[in-house]
């Protein structure tokens, strides 16, 4: 029926990047979908290039590119390399770590199955599954920027923040990304409302979130990075 790209930003995950990436070999799509998996190693400095390396060059790590930047850029820089590099028909967003069920991608493809969705989130915010108890202040400044995004982009997202998102590729690609860090996230989103007849879901999903001793990595200044990038894509509507 058509090809999944599944890239896979990573930076300092040397402890789940070979777990999640098996799982992401194995893990059963809707009939008719192959896939191929993009990883981009945005310079770890642990063994994470040692691990995927170990999996590329082993018969079980068939399906997987891998790509690697010389200097950290941020997770931003590694999708637009996984974007370039993917040739499938759908682009998936999947983190290294299991924060995400990839059991879960099939929620998100059904919608685009079913011919209804070009672009799919996957909301942590909605739903019956599970969802790990953590940071207040995080669900609260999670819902104020999708709340800011929503105002610009005039939609009804409940989860804008998501890692979980999967595009259109022809669309994806189309659209000028410049965000290094983690405002790919109001970035894209913000380009995407302005794409003329754009049909964007919803879909619940589990979230197994981390603490910072765990490996958590993104932070307050992020936060306040997000506010900007709404504000410049969504109210002064910057390319």
């Amino acid at each position: 029926m058509f090809k999944l790209s599944i890239i896979v930003p990573v930076y300092n995950e040397e402890n789940t990047i070979k777990t999640v990436l098996l799982k992401l070999l194995s893990v059963p799509l809707l009939p008719g979908i192959s896939r191929e998996i993009i990883v981009v190693n945005d310079c770890s400095t642990d063994n994470t290039e040692a691990n995927i390396l170990a999996l590329t060059n082993s018969p079980e790590g068939k399906g997987i590119e891998y790509f690697k930047h010389e200097k950290n850029r941020g997770k931003g820089a590694a999708l637009r390399t996984g974007i370039a590099s993917a040739t499938g028909d759908y682009i998936l967003v999947h983190d290294a770590d299991f924060e995400y069920d990839p059991r879960e991608i099939v929620l998100l493809l059904e919608p685009v199955v079913e011919g209804h969705a070009d672009v799919v989130y996957g909301s942590r915010f909605i739903g019956g599954r599970a969802h790990r108890i953590l940071f207040f202040w995080h669900t609260i400044g999670n819902k104020f920027l999708t709340f800011l995004s929503n105002m610009f982009s005039d939609m009804n997202l409940t989860d804008m923040e998501t890692c979980y998102k999967l595009f259109r590729a022809d669309i994806l690609k189309n659209i000028n990304l410049v965000e290094n860090r983690f405002g790919f996230e109001p970035e894209v989103t913000a380009k995407l409302g302005r794409v003329k007849n754009i049909r964007i879901y919803e879909v619940g999903i589990s979230y197994y979130g981390r603490t910072y001793d765990e490996g958590k990595k993104i932070n307050w200044k992020d936060g306040f990075r997000a506010i900007w990038c709404i504000l410049k894509y969504g109210l002064l509507r910057r390319d």
